[in-house]
């Protein structure tokens, strides 16, 4: 055999050997992940105060279903594992411990509440488990640096705030603004949103009214407000006094523009007790499409949804936005997976969960779309207004971002 012969085979040779370590080098594996399985661990408050909840999980089980009787997430199949907690953070404590230490998961995906989150955010941390797409509302999951390994899903409430500001420097640049929050970190977080726009601007926050969810009526507060000549009311209030305050508002004859956060949006639980006519004209925001409204009926997004709960899901109550909220979280954990390929480290999932570029669950309001970096772990920063009006909310105007700029 020749030299130059020779030489070619050795390069040849040296090409096969480099492709085949390419191959093996593709696949790498974390715990809780194999060629044929992902292990996905969740909590869920399947019983207890919060157990309205529950059917997160169920729909999210149901969706994995469906993506495994489709051939699973590039050829493997997800194990769902869930644990109920019954919203305790002891519990929660005691079941993500069971999750990553016994049943070995490769992540923890939507697990519900921010005490209970809270109680394991740490270990969790410590453990280098992804805490990832955090069923709460809690602006604290954005935090990359400090908490790299933990991730929230829908809109902070100090995004929706900060959209709130927006809203109102759009529509009354000059605005006086009141604001009548919950004393604690529900209330701060949108006390903080909404000062993030204001404060610079032309409006001008006349007032800042908190209460403690321990009073029996606030309706002295809602007095001393309306006496500061403010001609926007924000309400960051739970529902009991979320309608305590609407309806004084009315019965004072005061009518500023309201705006009231999106935990209050209940027709039955808020805006009938206010009463009806006292609630015309309340603004809020939101951003998941309505399954029982007929206006999504040839929406191609939702047509898909209604497919997957027709056959996965018969007989569930679809007025319940926990459905379609569970299936944009399992959607958008299944993008997550499809970017990481063969490389199923938990570290590049954080990496792919932090990569998300205009990704749109079909059951998010069309315009809203999931945009994520290393540097903003805040899935969803947009928001549509919504005003109450004859009995109902109806959505309007152009669907807001939540950067402070623009």
């Amino acid at each position: 055999m020749t030299t130059k012969k020779l030489s070619l085979l050795a390069a040849a040779t040296a090409l096969c050997l480099l492709s085949t370590q390419a191959a093996f080098a593709q696949k790498k594996y974390d715990t809780g992940a194999s060629d044929t399985e992902i292990k996905i661990g969740n909590v869920e408050a399947y019983s207890g105060p919060a157990s309205a909840y529950g059917i997160i999980g169920k729909t999210e089980e149901a969706y994995f279903k469906m993506i495994n009787d489709q051939g699973g997430v590039n050829g493997r199949k997800i194990n769902w594992i869930s644990y109920d907690d019954g919203y305790s953070p002891p519990k929660t404590v005691e079941q993500i411990r069971k999750l990553i230490e016994s049943d070995e998961v490769f992540l923890v995906f939507n697990a519900l509440g921010t005490p209970t989150q809270t109680a394991v955010q740490k270990y969790q941390n410590a453990k280098k488990v992804p805490q990832l797409f955090l069923a709460t509302g809690a602006s604290k999951w954005n935090d990359p640096k400090e908490f790299p390994w933990t991730m929230g899903f829908q809109p902070s409430y100090r995004v929706e705030a900060r959209i709130f500001g927006k809203y109102i420097l759009k529509a009354k640049p000059d605005a006086k603004v009141a604001i009548f929050y919950a004393n604690d970190d529900f209330g701060k977080d949108y006390l903080i949103g909404l000062k993030e726009v204001l404060d610079k601007s032309s409006a001008k926050i006349v007032a800042e009214e908190s209460y403690e969810t321990t009073e029996p009526s606030i309706d002295s507060h809602i007095v001393k407000l309306k006496d500061t000549g403010a001609d926007v009311f924000v309400n960051i209030s739970t529902p009991k006094f979320a309608a305590q305050a609407i309806k004084k508002i009315a019965e004072l004859g005061w009518k500023p523009m309201q705006v009231m956060t999106d935990v209050s949006l209940s027709i039955g639980a808020v805006m009938k007790p206010a009463g009806l006519e006292a609630s015309e004209g309340v603004l809020s925001a939101g951003y998941l499409k309505d399954a029982s409204d007929p206006q999504w009926k040839d929406d191609a997004g939702m047509k898909k949804f209604m497919a997957f709960a027709d056959k996965y899901m018969p007989g569930a109550n679809l007025s319940d936005a926990n459905l379609v909220y569970g299936y944009a979280a399992a959607q958008t954990m299944v993008q997550v997976l499809k970017q990481c390929g063969d490389n199923l480290t938990r570290e590049n999932v954080m990496k792919q969960a932090a990569s998300l570029k205009d990704f749109a669950p079909d059951t998010l309001i069309p315009g809203i779309k999931i945009n994520t970096s290393a540097t903003d772990f805040a899935p969803i920063e947009q928001l549509q207004m919504w005003r109450f009006k004859s009995g109902q909310w109806e959505r309007f105007g152009d669907i807001l971002s939540a950067e402070t700029g623009g």
